[in-house]
Parts: structure tokens; C-alpha cells; sequence
């Protein structure tokens, strides 16, 4: 049974931890995040962008991956499938194939259309049980498309997003998807300190979490974080080990050109990102 994400976040704030969100990109991505989380004792996110749900043949394919995943693989710990970065459609479309958590993400608009679409999607997720983030400030980097030039978002703004009844708030404090440039500034705790003392206990969430230092983490939690986006790095990670496996020759050796061997290196190399950064958010054993 898949869960909504707001019992393991409001755990996470009081707990003074952070759930890590990892977005999935295919079967072996979906299957290497759930036992890597099952091994860690840790509640167990995976996210998904419009992009890659197209990818993999839509939103109900994804729920129907995670939920048969989760059950074949007999999965302990609490399971969400979460919409990453939607558009107001795709929240609408995630929310029918059975997605128990969603973000919208309206930093493109102007405040008051934003605050209008997300008044609109709290209504319609509260009714079903599902829970709803929402952004201000535009994070930086590219995802599906959507650029951000890393805003820094407005605490006025956010209190206005929050006292809608949203579930989570994603603030742009200066951080990116994608690598981080080395001339990065790092984040805006000052913002981020502003935005905490306007929406209270609500859980925040960082997105961009690859490669952000251990220092700037542990900060961002004691501030309220309690959701930490990770993509890139997973991907990174795998395209690593493929690497090392076709160079050295392995496809070439008897069957090595099997799928199942061929990506087998990559799906364990993910298998020990996510658990790496599950330690480093202090999540392990916290399911």
C-alpha cells in the first residue's frame, strides 16, 4: 500500500531529519531506491518527473511499478510515489492514475496565479487524502524543460503558498538541479531562516540535493527541511559504473551483453548512492 508523504515528513521535522526524495527514471531505478531504503530501515520516497513518466509509459504505470515493487520485494517501510515538479495538468492526471502525493509547481507564474492554481489542487487533494507541495522561487537548473535561474524566493510569497493548507513547501534558496558550477554561492540560509519564522512547523523541502556539502545539509535540516531532492547524482553514479563495465569489456565476455548484466552495475551503484545519502539525512532507521 502506498502512503501519502505527509506523516513521514511531519516525523522528519520533529525528528530533525530529512526524507530523501529519489526520482526514478525506469524499473531497475524504481527497484534499487526501495531496497536500498528497505536496508536502511528508512521511509521510502520515490519521485517522478512528467518527463520520465512519459518515459516509462505513463502515471499509472509508475504507481502499478512501485506498488507490485513494494509488494514482491516485501517492503517493510512506508512507500510514497510522489509527482515531481507538475504542471497544474499533470497533478490532475497524477492524481487520477493514483499518485498519493503530488507538488505543483507554479514558480513560473505570477504570485497570485500560483496562489490561485494551488488553492484549487489543496481542495482537490485534501478531498482524496493526498498530499500536495508547492514552490516559490524558481530552483535553478533545468528539469523536463522548465529552467530556473535559482531564485531566491520571497518569505511574504511563501507564507501566502503556505496558509493555503498545502502539506509541503519548496522555496528556492539559491539551490540547482543538476551539478553545482564551482563559482556557486551556496545556499541563502538568511532567506531560509525568514521563510521558517513565517510558516512555522510546515515541512520544507530542498530540492537540487546533489552535491550540496554535508555542512549546508545539516544546516538546511536544523532549519526545517525535512525533504531532500536527489536525481542527478543517481544518475551520475550509474552512468559511472555502465561506463566501467562496457570499457572494460564485459559485454563482450559470453552473455555480458544481456540487459540484466549489462545494467546490473549501475542498479547497484544506485543501490549505494541512495543509501549514502540516507545516511547523510539522518534517515536510517527512522521508518
Amino acid at each position: 500500500m502506498l502512503v501519502n508523504c505527509s506523516d513521514m515528513l511531519k516525523k522528519a521535522v520533529s525528528g530533525m531529519y530529512a526524507v530523501g526524495h529519489f526520482n526514478t527514471n525506469n524499473l531497475e531505478w524504481t527497484k534499487a531506491i526501495l531496497i536500498a531504503c528497505e536496508e536502511k530501515k528508512s521511509p521510502a520516497l520515490v519521485g517522478i518527473s512528467e518527463g520520465a513518466a512519459k518515459y516509462m509509459g505513463g502515471y499509472k504505470v509508475v504507481v502499478d511499478i512501485v506498488r507490485d515493487l513494494s509488494e514482491s520485494l516485501n517492503i517493510t517501510v512506508p512507500v510514497s510515489v510522489h509527482l515531481d515538479h507538475g504542471s497544474y495538468d499533470g497533478c490532475l492526471a497524477a492524481i487520477q492514475a493514483g499518485f498519493p502525493s503530488v507538488m505543483f509547481d507554479g514558480s513560473k507564474y505570477p504570485i497570485d496565479e500560483n496562489v490561485e492554481k494551488t488553492r484549487a489542487l489543496v481542495k482537490l487533494t485534501r478531498e482524496k487524502g493526498i498530499s500536495l507541495e508547492a514552490e516559490v522561487g524558481a530552483i535553478g537548473g533545468e528539469e523536463d524543460g522548465v529552467i530556473g535561474g535559482g531564485e531566491v524566493a520571497d518569505a511574504d510569497e511563501c507564507a501566502r503558498i503556505a496558509e493555503l493548507g498545502i502539506d509541503f513547501l519548496a522555496a528556492g534558496i539559491g539551490n540547482i538541479h543538476g551539478k553545482y558550477p564551482e563559482n556557486w554561492r551556496g545556499l541563502d540560509f538568511d532567506t531560509l531562516e525568514k521563510i521558517k519564522s513565517r510558516i512555522g512547523d510546515m515541512p520544507l523541502v530542498l530540492h537540487g540535493g546533489t552535491g550540496i556539502p554535508k555542512d549546508m545539509i545539516e544546516q538546511s535540516i536544523s532549519l526545517g527541511v525535512a525533504k531532500i531532492n536527489v536525481n542527478t547524482e543517481c544518475q551520475l553514479a550509474f552512468a559511472e559504473a555502465t561506463r566501467k563495465y562496457i570499457e572494460a569489456g564485459k559485454d563482450l565476455e559470453g552473455k555480458g551483453f544481456d540487459p540484466r548484466k549489462l545494467l546490473k552495475p549501475g542498479f547497484e551503484a544506485i543501490i549505494e548512492k541512495v543509501k549514502e545519502k540516507i545516511d547523510l539525512f539522518g534517515t536510517t532507521n527512522c521508518a
